[in-house]
């Protein structure tokens, strides 16, 4: 059962995101990547991961996708749009990107070593007390590095979007 719910929600999460690349209109793409993010919070559910699953909702889902649709409605984005392709493109992009796919997939998988199969359910480590616990401790100089890039990143946002008087 829990395999067949991995297919369903790994071919959603595809879908979604090929649906994202797809679409001209940029409300479409975002809620085409809220499709993506939901399926990825059960894809972390099933196996075992509640918090990251729950995090993924609440950041991901939640948060960063409504500050998405906020920006894309304050710039008034339309539609794309349609660019005339080259006939190369039109008809040899498909299968020259399915060759090469299949073949970093081939080179990839004679690169690595062969490992157990995956467990649904059985990650235990991803308990909030546990991922708090090492990132205040292992993991503390890259939070802070990361928090402090995040501080200048929305500095640097306050003094563009600044309007000179």
């Amino acid at each position: 059962m829990d395999a067949i719910l991995f297919f369903v929600f790994a071919v959603i999460a595809v879908a979604c995101a090929a649906n994202l690349v797809v679409q001209t209109h940029p409300i479409a793409g975002a809620l085409s990547l809220i499709g993506v993010m939901g399926s990825l919070a059960v894809l972390y559910l099933l196996l075992g991961g509640e918090f990251i699953a729950a995090v993924q909702v609440i950041v991901y889902a939640g948060a960063i996708m409504v500050l998405f649709v906020f920006v894309i409605m304050l710039l008034n984005a339309g539609a794309e749009r349609p660019v005339g392709r080259s006939v190369v493109a039109r008809y040899l992009g498909v299968p020259v990107l399915v060759i090469f796919l299949g073949l970093l997939s081939y080179v990839i998988q004679s690169m690595l070593p062969a490992s157990e199969a995956v467990r649904f359910g059985g990650f235990d480590g991803g308990a909030p007390a546990e991922v708090g616990r090492l990132l205040f401790t292992r993991y503390l100089l890259p939070f802070e590095v990361t928090s402090v890039l995040i501080l200048v990143a929305i500095l640097g946002a306050v003094v563009l979007g600044r309007k000179e008087l």
